[in-house]
C-alpha cells in the first residue's frame, strides 16, 4: 500500500489505472496532433512528440515520436516554471518557446508549448508538446540550412512568452508568425493543433484527478517516479563496472571542411551511469552545434537502451544518469551560437556512448549505424499550381550489425525514433517532385561475420520550369559507421547531383541551397550500417543468399568475404 499526503492508502490496482490513465493521455495528445496538423513533416513524418509533466516539470507520460526530444519537454516546462513562478501562471495560459539555450530547445523549428493545468485553482501538471513546423523564418526556405553563422539568421525565437492568456490568444503574437514565415497557413495550422493537443491533456488530467482525487493522483506520481527509478536501476546494476571510452570526429561544421574532434569517458558504477564529455571541441561558427538540452536528450536515449527500452520514459528513469560537458563545446553552444543543423551533433554524443559500450554490452548494442537524420529541404514551384512548395524531411539508413544477426535496412536514425519518411505519393503530390527511385543502397561497406543493413537511396526529379533548390546535410559523409570486432565501417551518407545538361555530378555530404534546374536529379543517399565480425567468418550461404538479394557483387563476395569462384558457381 501506498499512503497519500490526507492519509488515504492508495491500493496497487488504483496506482496501476493511474499510470496507464497517464500513458494513454500521453498517447491521446500524440494522435490528437498528428490528425489537426497541417504539415507533412508532423502528420506522415511524425516529427514531434507529447506529454504530461508534474507541477514541478518532471516528465510523467510521453507520447512517443522523436527519441530526441526525450526529456526536451521537461526542460521547455521548467524554463516555464523558471520565468514565471507559479504565481504568474492563470488556468488557460499556453506558453510558446524554442529557445534552444535556455527553453528546453533544439533548434528553432522544434516549437515547444506549454499548459499549466489546474484543478480548483491548485496547479496540479503542466500538458507540452514539441512539433517540428515546416518554416518559423529566417533566411532559407524551411528556416534550417547548413551555412549559418549565428542564431538571429534561423528564424524566429520565442523566448518562453505567453501565446494565450487566461484562454485568449495573443494575436499580436500570431499576426507576427503570420507576417514571418513563408508558410503562414501551414505553420499557423500547426499552431492551433498543438493548442488543441495541450487543451485535450488538459482536460483528461483534470478528468483523472477528479476521478481518483488530486491527492491519490499526485501520490501515485510520485510513486511511479520512485519505480521509474528503482526499474532502472536493477538493470543498471547488471551492466559491466568500469570505465569506457569513444572519440570519433563530425565531418565539419557546414562553413569551414575541418573535421570536429568529440570524446567521451563513461564511467558505470552500481548506482551511476556517469558521461563525461570533457575534451570535445569548442562550439563552431557553422550551424552543427547543438545545445545542453540536446546533449542531455542524446544521453538519455542510449542510456533507456541500455537499461529498460520499454519501461515507460519518466523522469524517475534517469535520476541514475550523470552528464558532464564544459560549456560552450560543440555539444553545449552558448547564444549566439547557430544550430540549426543541432543533431549532426546531438545525435552524435549519443554514437559516442554507443560507440564506448558496444562491444561491452553486446547483447543490447549494435554497430555503429548510419547516425545522421540525413535530413533535406528541396524547393521547387510546383508544376501543377505554380506555388513554392517546401519539402522538409529526414531519410531513413542502414543500421549496424548485432553481435549474432545482420543490421537492419532502411530504419530511420536514432535520434528520429519512432518517426516514418515521407510516402513517395505525398513528396509527388503536394510538393510536385517525381521519384525516380527508390531502392536499398548496396555499395560496399558494413561487411562482417554479421553485415550492417543497407541504407537507402532515392531520386529525386525537379519538373518545374522554374528549378529549385536543395539545402542538406548527410552526416558521416567522411567518418564512417564504426564496425566491432573486425567488422567493416559501414558507407557513406551522401547527395549526388545529378545534371540534366550532362554536366559532372556533384556529391556532397553537405549543401546549402545547392541549386536545381528541370530535369536535374537530386540523389539521396544514405549509408550501410557498420558490421560486427570477421567477414571471412560469415556463414557461406549467408553471403550467397544476399548476392541472390543484390545486396553485396560478386567483386565483394571474392575480395572481402573471400568467396572461391567454384563456391559462387552454386549461385545457378
Amino acid at each position: 500500500m501506498t499512503t497519500t499526503q490526507s492519509g488515504a492508502a492508495l491500493d496497487p490496482f488504483t496506482l496501476e489505472i493511474i499510470k496507464e490513465s497517464l500513458n494513454a493521455i500521453g498517447d491521446e495528445m500524440f494522435v490528437s496532433l498528428q490528425r489537426t496538423s497541417q504539415s507533412p513533416i508532423i502528420y506522415e513524418v511524425l516529427d514531434y512528440c507529447c506529454g504530461i509533466t508534474d507541477e514541478r516539470g518532471q516528465l510523467v507520460a510521453q507520447g512517443n515520436g522523436v527519441g530526441g526530444f526525450l526529456g526536451t519537454m521537461a526542460f521547455a516546462v521548467q524554463s516555464t516554471i523558471e520565468k514565471f513562478g507559479p504565481a504568474g501562471l492563470a488556468d488557460g495560459d499556453i506558453i510558446v518557446t524554442n529557445d534552444p539555450y535556455s527553453g528546453g530547445g533544439t533548434h528553432l523549428s522544434d516549437v515547444s508549448l506549454v499548459m499549466p493545468i489546474f484543478v480548483e485553482g491548485d496547479l496540479v501538471g503542466f500538458s507540452a508538446n514539441k512539433a517540428h513546423w515546416t518554416e518559423v523564418g529566417g533566411k532559407d526556405p524551411g528556416s534550417w540550412t547548413t551555412d549559418s553563422v549565428d542564431i538571429w539568421q534561423e528564424g524566429l525565437q520565442f523566448p518562453c512568452v505567453k501565446l494565450f492568456n487566461k484562454g485568449e490568444p495573443n494575436q499580436a503574437l500570431l499576426d507576427m508568425i503570420e507576417a514571418n514565415v513563408r508558410t503562414p497557413d501551414m505553420t499557423l495550422g500547426d499552431v492551433w493543433a498543438q493548442v488543441a493537443s495541450c487543451r485535450l491533456g488538459g482536460l483528461r488530467f483534470r478528468e483523472l484527478c477528479e476521478r481518483h482525487g488530486t491527492a491519490r493522483v499526485r501520490t501515485a506520481i510520485a510513486a511511479l517516479l520512485d519505480y521509474g527509478d528503482a526499474m532502472t536501476r536493477i538493470e543498471l546494476a547488471k551492466l559491466p563496472k568500469g570505465v569506457y571510452e569513444a572519440e570519433d570526429w563530425i565531418d565539419d561544421d557546414g562553413v569551414g571542411k575541418d573535421p570536429i574532434y568529440c570524446r567521451v569517458k563513461v564511467t558505470v558504477t552500481d548506482d551511476e551511469f556517469l558521461c563525461d564529455f570533457t575534451g570535445t571541441a569548442p562550439q563552431t561558427r557553422g550551424p552543427v552545434n547543438c545545445t545542453a538540452t540536446g546533449l542531455d536528450s542524446a544521453v538519455r536515449m542510449v542510456f533507456k537502451a541500455l537499461t529498460d527500452p520499454h519501461l515507460p520514459a519518466n523522469e524517475g528513469c534517469f535520476r541514475a544518469l550523470k552528464i558532464v560537458c564544459p560549456e560552450g563545446t560543440v555539444f553545449t553552444a552558448k547564444r549566439p551560437a547557430p544550430v540549426s543543423t543541432y543533431w549532426d551533433s546531438m545525435i552524435f554524443a549519443a554514437d559516442l556512448v554507443w560507440k564506448a559500450m558496444a562491444p561491452h554490452v553486446p547483447h543490447r548494442l549494435a554497430a555503429g549505424h548510419f547516425m545522421s537524420v540525413c535530413a533535406d529541404v528541396t524547393f521547387t514551384i510546383h508544376p501543377d499550381t505554380g506555388k513554392p512548395a517546401i519539402l522538409v524531411e529526414p531519410n531513413a539508413g542502414g543500421w549496424g550489425a548485432g553481435c549474432d544477426q545482420d543490421g537492419e535496412g532502411g530504419l530511420v536514425c536514432l535520434g528520429d525514433g519512432e518517426t516514418y519518411i515521407l510516402p513517395i505519393e505525398v513528396t509527388e503530390a503536394v510538393y510536385g517532385i517525381q521519384v525516380d527511385r527508390y531502392a536499398f543502397n548496396t555499395a560496399p561497406g558494413g561487411e562482417g561475420q554479421f553485415r550492417g543493413g543497407p541504407g537507402l537511396i532515392r531520386d529525386y526529379r525537379i519538373l518545374s520550369d522554374d528549378g529549385g533548390f536543395i539545402t542538406s546535410t548527410f552526416g558521416r559523409h567522411k567518418f564512417l559507421p564504426f564496425g566491432i570486432d573486425k567488422g567493416n565501417p559501414g558507407s557513406m551518407n551522401a547527395v549526388e547531383i545529378i545534371h540534366a545538361d550532362g554536366s559532372p555530378n556533384y556529391l556532397a555530404g553537405k549543401t546549402a541551397r545547392y541549386g536545381l534546374k528541370k530535369g536535374d536529379v537530386a540523389r539521396l543517399i544514405t549509408g550501410t550500417g557498420g558490421g560486427w565480425g570477421d567477414p571471412r567468418s560469415r556463414d557461406r550461404a549467408a553471403v550467397l543468399e544476399d548476392i541472390r538479394d543484390g545486396l553485396v557483387s560478386l567483386e565483394t563476395a571474392r575480395e572481402v568475404y573471400g568467396l572461391t569462384d567454384r563456391e559462387l558457381a552454386g549461385l545457378g
